[in-house]
């Protein structure tokens, strides 16, 4: 996953609200938003099923995780263990989101560079891989894509702003008008572009919220409200031809 926002209100009826873009190549196979079964019940996400993990996920006791990738012309690890299963772990386990994160946080090197945001129905928190710093998000909204937690990439600062409309325009309860804003095609002045030591080209097909080249583009887009009785979670998938299905899950907690 390579785009996630959110809105996070611990005082309020809907702590969090959390907007995301899987960003990934066609050819890789992935299973849409369902509900998990065997050792990893209770848990509704979309699977890889190259490597068996997820992007992004709740459980049915009303915890959330989701993971981007950090960006970066260096080398792969060779044989890393799957980043996708860190959600899946979080969401079937009982560790509150700060003992997770800092236990993970000490073989975080083990993996290629991520970004992990956790929510455990009380805090929400990431960790930086790269760095291995476990942060406590403040109340407000924010944001990450493939760099640092709250970089101001500018399809990241794009989203965040919508988002913040939405909040203004008290139009947070409507999914399709919040997939919306995940569904933006447009690209970023090269002025504004990262350098993350990338070619020009593809650093430029990137810049855009809604990714669509022939080979990687979004894969999902996801709206998940976690509300303090229950849980929304929409989403809808992609290939390069455009939408191929959508779905839309709520349960109490």
């Amino acid at each position: 996953m390579c785009l996630i926002a959110w809105s996070w209100q611990p005082a309020s009826a809907t702590p969090l609200l959390l907007l995301s873009n899987r960003d990934e190549f066609y050819d890789r196979p992935a299973l849409p938003l369902h509900w998990w079964d065997s050792a990893f019940s209770g848990v509704l996400a979309g699977k890889d099923q190259q490597a068996g993990g997820t992007w992004l996920g709740v459980s049915r006791h009303g915890r959330l995780a989701a993971l981007t990738n950090y960006r970066t012309a260096l080398p792969a690890h060779a044989n890393p263990p799957s980043r996708g299963e860190l959600v899946a772990q979080f969401l079937q386990g009982s560790l509150n989101a700060e003992s997770y994160l800092q236990a993970l946080s000490k073989k975080a090197g083990e993996y290629n560079p991520f970004n992990l945001l956790v929510f455990d129905g009380e805090q929400l928190m990431g960790l930086e891989s790269r760095s291995a710093e476990v942060i406590a998000m403040k109340p407000g909204i924010g944001g990450v894509s493939n760099a640092n937690f709250h970089t101001p990439w500018p399809k990241l600062t794009k989203l965040l702003k919508g988002l913040q409309i939405s909040i203004e325009n008290e139009s947070l309860s409507a999914p399709d008008l919040l997939i919306s804003l995940l569904r933006d095609p447009a690209l970023s002045p090269d002025h504004e572009l990262p350098d993350t030591g990338i070619p020009l080209d593809l650093e430029r097909s990137l810049s855009a919220i809604f990714i669509a080249t022939p080979p990687y583009g979004t894969r999902a887009s996801s709206v998940v409200h976690i509300h303090r009785t229950h849980i929304d979670f929409t989403e809808q998938t992609y290939n390069y031809s455009g939408l191929t299905g959508s779905s839309r899950h709520q349960f109490e907690l």
